[in-house]
């Protein structure tokens, strides 16, 4: 969900060309209201694998499990203990390694998040965000200055999301599941949504003139 409503919105934040075609169009409210709209989805679903209710896939509490050496023993059992001999120590000693890896990256990004890492700024920002005013509206909500995040942190929280995810597929999973490349398949269909809207003083569009110039 994160994913296609953030490709989908990217178009309306920063290409300059559809921005010319709205101009000061009619359309423009209603395009004015989708973009907002898809934000307002993005964030919710970006914070939703981060709840620590423990009705839900909390991301610090996946994590946490993978880093107990008697789970991460456990995971490389369950996919080498069918095997015999040679291939089975062999690849259970080149999962531990690709696994591990793979691990200490995730960690490393999800601890980016927490408190007193390097990104955990842009997460409670988020986090007051969708909590106070996204998912519940607040009767007065928190100042400007105590939630505004930039659209930099915000792409940046993004992309890491996109890999701890990718990542944990592949840990947990064994399925070999790039997200950045399913993020280029949004991104191409919205490319082609885009490029059609255009306010009606865009030439292209049913209700377009062209203006008259000179004197009658």
């Amino acid at each position: 969900m994160a994913v296609m409503c953030h490709e989908t919105w990217k178009p309306t934040a920063y290409d300059e060309d559809l921005h010319m075609r709205m101009c000061e169009s009619y359309a423009t409210q209603t395009f004015l209201i989708v973009r907002r709209s898809l934000r307002r989805e993005t964030l919710p679903a970006l914070m939703r694998i981060w709840d620590s209710n423990e009705r839900a896939v909390g991301m610090e509490s996946v994590v946490r499990t993978l880093r107990d050496p008697q789970f991460f023993d456990a995971l490389i059992a369950s996919r080498t203990d069918h095997l015999e001999g040679y291939l089975r120590l062999t690849l259970k000693g080149h999962l531990r390694a690709t696994l591990g890896e793979q691990l200490a990256r995730v960690g490393a990004l999800v601890d980016k998040c927490t408190k007193g890492g390097a990104g955990f700024d842009t997460f409670r920002k988020l986090l007051i965000l969708r909590s106070g005013q996204l998912a519940h509206r607040q009767a007065a909500p928190a100042k400007a200055g105590g939630v505004d995040t930039a659209d930099e942190e915000i792409e940046l929280f993004y992309q890491d999301n996109l890999e701890i995810v990718s990542l944990l597929l592949s840990i947990v999973l064994a399925h070999a599941f790039d997200l950045n490349e399913a993020a280029d398949v949004d991104r191409h269909y919205a490319k082609f949504f885009w490029a059609a809207a255009r306010g009606e003083h865009a030439e292209g569009h049913p209700d377009y003139q062209p203006q008259k110039t000179g004197m009658v």
